[in-house]
């Protein structure tokens, strides 16, 4: 009987020794419980613990940043325009204590999260136009890679001609954070940034921005197509002033080549003519026959044309 005796009372020692110890592991905050009420301070450092057995209860929290996923949820901007918004947020428990004093577990935080984040994404959108939401800059990607210097993948020119917005989808991103970020502290959570992951149009309003879209891509287009006619013509002209330049440089080439052949011919006949103008003569009046006398060829001449006289010699 007493060694049994001695093995209970040694087993209800370890019961009550793992009952008061609990472990915190490196990502973890603790806040002891007694009946339901906070007791002392939070414990926030790694390893071994010791709390009253039995009575005092160990609640857990991350230390570690945790994600808030939002319903996708459908707001009018200012200019009337439906969209769907889907957001999404980082956060994390700073203050245990009071977090778990307002809303104790981390459904209860995700809850407050949805009411808080959607409230303020809904307010800051309403009160700006479609185009702040969902454009960065008033800057235009209208270049193909190609066209661009190294180091760059597009170049952004301004286009006076769109819609100007003033703060942009960073800016409204921003703003909700703020907005939602005075609110959380109650709750003891730390609120680490918001993002917009995805917007959807309704409809019509797809209809819109598409054509919006298409007439922005046509502008673009236009406007090549008349760069690109200016330069055509510059390239015509050039063209044309080249063509003109050679054919006149070759014109007057070839009229000087003729002009020296001319006169090349010319020294040459009167050379001839001075040795010996009357086998000159004779010549000439030769080529003349070789010329006009075939075989069906009637002749009417005067006896005093030279030719005459020649064909008389030659009948004679």
């Amino acid at each position: 009987m007493r060694g049994i005796g001695f093995s209970v009372l040694v087993l209800l020692v370890i019961i009550v020794l793992f009952a008061s110890t609990y472990v915190v592991r490196e990502w973890e905050q603790v806040v002891l419980t007694q009946f339901g009420d906070p007791v002392g301070d939070p414990v926030t450092d790694a390893g071994l613990h010791f709390k009253l057995p039995f009575i005092q209860a160990v609640n857990r929290f991350e230390k570690r940043i945790l994600v808030w996923d939002g319903e996708k949820g459908q707001v009018t901007t200012r200019d009337k325009r439906f969209i769907w918004v889907d957001t999404t947020a980082r956060w994390r428990i700073v203050e245990p204590l009071t977090f778990l004093q307002a809303v104790r577990t981390e459904r209860g935080a995700q809850t407050r999260l949805d009411d808080i984040l959607d409230g303020a994404t809904r307010d800051i959108i309403s009160g700006h136009k479609l185009i702040e939401v969902v454009r960065l800059t008033n800057r235009v990607l209208d270049l193909p890679p190609e066209e661009e210097g190294e180091g760059t993948s597009f170049d952004a020119s301004p286009d006076e001609s769109r819609e100007r917005i003033e703060q942009g989808r960073n800016r409204l991103v921003e703003a909700i954070l703020a907005k939602a970020h005075k609110k959380v502290p109650e709750y003891g959570i730390e609120l680490i940034d918001v993002r917009i992951k995805r917007i959807n149009y309704v409809e019509k309003v797809q209809r819109d921005v598409y054509a919006r879209m298409k007439s922005e891509r046509e502008r673009i287009a236009e406007r090549y197509r008349s760069e690109g006619k200016g330069k055509k013509a510059e390239i015509d002209g050039q063209r044309m002033r080249e063509e003109k330049k050679i054919s006149s440089e070759a014109y007057k080439k070839a009229q000087e080549i003729v002009a020296k052949a001319d006169a090349n011919a010319a020294r040459i006949f009167a050379d001839a003519y001075n040795r010996d103008p009357e086998f000159y003569a004779f010549w000439r009046t030769l080529a003349t026959y070789k010329n006009v006398v075939g075989g069906n060829t009637t002749l009417i001449l005067s006896p005093k044309s030279e030719l005459y006289r020649y064909l008389e010699s030659f009948g004679g």
